[in-house]
């Protein structure tokens, strides 16, 4: 995209200081940086070559989330139906024990957050991680303020008793 197209859309330039957000966003779907990024670039295309349909004065960000959680979910689909092999050998990541204790708990948080059932992982990274607000999240996960509320709970519960943290 050239400058003088970037610079004749103030929504393209939105969209643009919206990437690290949508990577952010990206590496909950994926645990493999170069797809996550992948997920991005199908997202960033879809948006811009569907622009004409955004709606102006409803939030970008909620639009862009909302594509990439259906572009996710369309690919899962379809690559469910077509990969063989066991989930856990799919990215073809090999464990990898830690140097360092900071670093353990971090794989710990990590592997306890790709536990968590896809849409309490999301709502609890739409809300906790990435700071976005119960409404906002329940019109990017397509459900009710109160359904948000309660995966959220149930997510921070798991993670917790994922740890060993649970009290009571």
């Amino acid at each position: 995209m050239s400058d003088s197209q970037l610079n004749g859309d103030p929504a393209r330039q939105d969209i643009v200081k919206l990437i690290p957000a949508l990577r952010a966003f990206a590496r909950t779907f994926c645990r493999n940086p170069a797809d996550a990024d992948d997920l991005v670039q199908e997202t960033l295309m879809k948006a811009l070559a569907n622009l004409d349909k955004f709606e102006r004065g409803t939030k970008l960000k909620s639009w862009l989330f909302t594509i990439m959680r259906n572009t996710f979910y369309t690919r899962s689909r379809i690559l469910g139906r077509e990969a063989p092999g066991a989930e856990e050998n799919v990215s073809g990541d090999m464990p990898i024990e830690a140097s360092q204790e900071s670093v353990a708990r971090a794989r710990e948080v990590q592997r306890a957050l790709q536990k968590l059932p896809p849409h309490y992982r999301e709502v609890l990274t739409l809300v906790a991680i990435l700071g976005e607000s119960y409404e906002a999240t329940a019109v990017i996960c397509d459900c009710a303020v109160g359904t948000v509320k309660s995966r959220l709970n149930r997510a921070r519960h798991q993670i917790l008793q994922e740890l060993g943290e649970e009290v009571g």
